[in-house]
């Protein structure tokens, strides 16, 4: 019975740290139609952390509810969409923060992912925020210069880890770090 309750308090760990992320807006670009809407709902609802998917034609709006205990992918998300035949010209995820300070060119981990938070006061973030990821594959390349602009570090222009993370931060070289602001 030890060993049974032992193992439950483990799985209910390892998944409460997927509970830190829950909507999704993504803004498509290129869309000229109804049935290119339909083309991106359809791409998207093929990813297994989707559980819902709202739509605002007026403008191309995309509400994408996370499963419970799931954690998204976003660049699948994105991946779906220029399948689809479109690009992604924004993207807001709401996560859940536990007293996290954050700095401006810093990275934070949270739910499994690392961010890199650029253009950000000193701050104490809790509860849930919602975030703007800014890398090149998240919004459009005016805007993705603008942020780039904001740090000298060179993961911000390959989105994975380099010596400047390791070295510094502990991170294991090509590990997946996404660019957001608040």
């Amino acid at each position: 019975m030890k060993t049974f309750l032992i193992a439950i308090a483990f799985i209910m760990a390892t998944t409460s740290g997927f509970a830190q992320y829950r909507n999704i807006e993504m803004q498509a670009a290129g869309l000229t139609c109804s049935m290119c809407s339909n083309a991106i709902n359809k791409a998207l609802k093929t990813l297994p952390f989707i559980s819902d998917i709202k739509t605002d034609l007026s403008k191309n709006l995309f509400i994408i509810s996370i499963k419970e205990n799931t954690s998204p992918d976003f660049d699948a998300i994105e991946q779906k969409v220029s399948q689809a035949g479109f690009s992604v010209a924004r993207m807001t995820v709401e996560a859940n923060f536990d007293d996290l300070e954050i700095a401006n060119d810093t990275h934070a981990k949270i739910g499994g992912k690392t961010l890199h938070f650029l253009k950000v006061k000193n701050q104490q973030l809790s509860g849930w925020k919602t975030l703007q990821l800014v890398d090149k594959s998240f919004l459009l390349q005016k805007q993705f210069s603008q942020y780039a602009a904001a740090t000298k570090m060179t993961c911000v222009k390959t989105g994975y880890a380099a010596s400047c993370c390791t070295k510094t931060e502990g991170m294991t070289s090509g590990e997946r770090i996404y660019h957001v602001t608040i």
